[in-house]
């Protein structure tokens, strides 16, 4: 199953139930289809970079927060639907990040050390005066 990122902009309430209600909705669909959700992460409440119009409201702050998951193609689809249709989400998006999560994972990078003795002669000077 391909790998998938979701970033999310949500209308902003009071009360964090429908934002919870929300990013429950995304995660249960996306498992109940079968697939693995990886990370959810709320990113907080936020002014929008512009004001943004969506079903006939225009809205000047938004909940940001990404879901990470592994699913079908078509699940995507469907999932891309349900956004479409709820009135609390402003905008999303959905990025491929690989085939697998393991296409995404970097290895963690080597040290190198660099001794200052073999470096130009310039170099050391600056650092001893």
């Amino acid at each position: 199953m391909p790998f998938y990122q979701m970033f999310c902009i949500a209308s902003h309430f009071r009360e964090y139930k429908h934002i919870k209600d929300l990013v429950t909705m995304s995660a249960m669909h996306v498992m109940n289809e079968g697939g693995v959700v990886r990370n959810i992460q709320f990113n907080g409440t936020q002014t929008l970079p512009e004001r943004m119009r969506r079903h006939k409201q225009y809205y000047t702050v938004g909940d940001y927060w990404t879901m990470d998951f592994d699913t079908s193609p078509r699940t995507l689809r469907t999932l891309a639907g349900m956004m479409r249709r709820d009135h609390r989400v402003i905008r999303w998006t959905m990025l491929k990040l690989g085939e697998k999560a393991e296409d995404v994972v970097t290895s963690p990078e080597q040290t190198v050390e660099r001794n200052l003795a073999t470096s130009s002669s310039k170099t050391a000077d600056y650092w001893s005066s």
